[in-house]
């Protein structure tokens, strides 16, 4: 197998026959976007191509850009090189890339998750010969419940944080897991509000996904309406005068970091729903089995120790450093989304 293919870079995943970038750090003359997060989709490129459902994302994030729409499986070419989007089951517009060239198979996963979230277009496995995938979870430590377990929990919190006369916060990253936790709210408990950064993803999105109403928080809002509902909010409200002024209220945070014992208690939240947008650490293996690959690349996450276990299963695996993050607890969503 050839290196040359795609190459990391001091601007991000370069493919040298194509002259283009996947999901380039700086700016470069023409990229290929894998989803709307931060990370992955930044400012200044003079070309941008994507998935179809992300471009109002990406819009929505970057602003005026130049941009080039395609739907998953639809192979298109740039200099002889064959290029398709397949879905990462990530977030609602996430995708793989895959690239062939001379009878070799990449695909680039970007971030992906392997359980159907129900807004999300389910993961697609995706047959190549080099694998370059994230590791975020890749730990066995990571084994994430069923959905209908977590939301289960979520709505049964709500309900009893109402009884005792108090609201619910919970804490979900704008694009992608406050949609997640929105869909599955059960609005027979109460009424769903909404911090404005939460409120502004959820309108780009609503044309591509069935969410619930929800109520917009403003300066005019009375905390007494919110009392006994439920607030969707940031991790960058958590602890602010925005979201003093709504007291009595319970915090909790939906993330895959809550597997590990003492995160709730050092974020300060008062309780902690583990639910993530990648794949845990049987979703990460698996993938590389059935994906038929040979050679596995760990771009982000438990890189050293993924790619260790690989080699002693037989693949020749290596890492590389990117600047995808992955999942975090920092309050920062910008710099690092989940």
């Amino acid at each position: 197998m050839s290196d040359s293919l795609l190459q990391f870079t001091d601007k991000g995943i370069f493919c040298p026959p194509a002259n283009i970038y996947l999901d380039p750090w700086r700016p470069v003359e023409k990229a290929i976007i894998s989803h709307g997060h931060a990370d992955h989709s930044r400012w200044g490129h003079k070309k941008y191509i994507t998935y179809q459902g992300n471009i109002p994302i990406i819009k929505h994030r970057l602003g005026k850009i130049n941009t080039s729409a395609v739907d998953y499986s639809e192979s298109f070419h740039v200099n002889n090189v064959k290029f398709s989007l397949h879905p990462a089951g990530h977030i609602p517009g996430s995708s793989q890339i895959r690239v062939e060239h001379k009878g070799e198979v990449w695909v680039f996963t970007g971030d992906y998750k392997i359980q159907n979230d129900g807004i999300s277009t389910p993961f697609e496995l995706v047959k190549c010969n080099t694998l370059i995938t994230e590791c975020t979870f890749g730990l066995p430590a990571f084994k994430w419940q069923s959905q209908a377990a977590v939301f289960k929990d979520i709505n049964e919190w709500w309900t009893v944080n109402k009884a005792e006369g108090k609201t619910s916060v919970i804490f979900a990253y704008s694009l992608g897991k406050a949609q997640r936790v929105l869909a599955h709210l059960d609005t027979s408990i109460g009424k769903i509000y909404t911090h404005g950064a939460v409120e502004n993803m959820t309108e780009v999105l609503r044309p591509q996904l069935t969410l619930p109403t929800t109520t917009l928080i403003t300066r005019e809002t009375d905390k007494k309406e919110i009392l006994g509902n439920i607030i969707v909010a940031p991790p960058s409200a958590h602890g602010s005068v925005w979201l003093r002024k709504f007291t009595p209220f319970v915090t909790a945070t939906a993330s895959g970091w809550m597997a590990f014992r003492g995160a709730r208690r050092r974020r300060a939240i008062d309780k902690g729903f583990v639910l993530s947008d990648h794949a845990d650490w049987q979703g990460l293996i698996d993938t590389v089995k059935t994906s038929g690959c040979e050679r596995v690349i760990a771009t982000h996450g438990y890189t050293d120790i993924f790619s260790r276990y690989l080699g002693e299963l037989g693949y020749d695996a290596r890492t590389e450093n990117t600047q995808y993050e992955g999942e975090s607890l920092d309050k920062n969503e910008e710099s690092t989304i989940t």
